[in-house]
């Protein structure tokens, strides 16, 4: 009888420690997950993905779009509209992760930033958003005096081994046209507090900015026409990307956007098993 006893118990007793096992796995996976699903990420990362894109198609970055090839690549323009797709798809690659680099350098710093700023998180975003509307007002153009530029004067040698250091000064930079995009990016950055969050947020915007010119380096020709007739739009190209910019900054002021927070926490929870 106390030999079934002992043993009845050595059951009893692994069968807590496995329940609590499978807690502790659960309330880890839990943690794991909601780490990076949780908040508005799911929606701000469409969103800065977007700012990445009209970034490019902006008057500040597409008709020099170009240039920044011939640069990188050591190329002359006209040597550009010739097929050397490999030369070209590898200095714009360069020239990507260098200002990407810089841009989730950045982000970072906001997002850990944030983590100690949370008793303030309100306020500051409040005072983002507004910030952030007078960014997209700038961005159509309707602030003359806000279209300054802070560039590096210093230019790295031209070629293959310039390109990821031209990235970086380009990505150092100040224009009316990324300037507003990657500061509304950091806004976003801030209500996410966190550095991983934030390194993710203006990656994917670095993303939204970078592919393009990639696919620019791989099919220049066949892209050429849709350049020009982006450059004859340029001004409703600028005009949305400043919508846009607007839209954010009242959510971020009206705390819309924090609402939305609980909601896709829900959707979130729905894939759970899946991630």
């Amino acid at each position: 009888m106390s030999v079934i006893v002992q043993v009845s118990g050595d059951l009893v007793t692994g069968s807590l420690a496995t329940g609590s096992l499978a807690a502790s796995s659960l309330a880890a996976s839990s943690l794991a997950t909601g780490s990076v699903v949780t908040g508005s990420l799911l929606l701000a990362l469409p969103v800065v993905a977007l700012a990445g894109l009209l970034s490019f198609l902006s008057p500040c970055v597409l008709p020099l779009a170009p240039a920044y090839l011939a640069y990188v690549t050591g190329l002359s323009s006209q040597e550009v509209s010739h097929p050397h797709r490999g030369r070209m798809t590898l200095g714009a690659t360069l020239f990507v992760l260098g200002f990407a680099s810089v841009f989730v350098l950045i982000g970072a710093a906001v997002g850990g930033a944030a983590t100690f700023l949370l008793q303030y998180q309100r306020p500051i975003t409040r005072v983002l958003g507004v910030l952030v509307i007078l960014l997209g007002i700038s961005f159509t153009g309707l602030l003359p005096s806000w279209q300054r530029e802070a560039r590096i004067r210093w230019r790295p040698p031209t070629g293959l081994a310039g390109a990821p250091l031209l990235g970086v000064t380009f990505g150092l930079g100040w224009t009316p046209c990324i300037g507003p995009t990657l500061a509304a990016v950091q806004a976003l950055t801030f209500t996410e507090s966190g550095a991983g969050r934030g390194a993710l947020l203006t990656g994917v915007y670095a993303l939204g900015l970078g592919v393009p010119f990639v696919v620019l380096a791989l099919a220049f020709k066949r892209f050429s026409g849709a350049l020009d007739l982006v450059r004859r739009h340029r001004r409703a190209v600028s005009i949305a990307g400043g919508g846009v910019l607007v839209v954010i900054g009242v959510l971020l002021v009206s705390g819309v956007w924090a609402k939305i927070t609980p909601v896709m926490q829900g959707w979130a929870a729905n894939f759970q098993t899946v991630l």
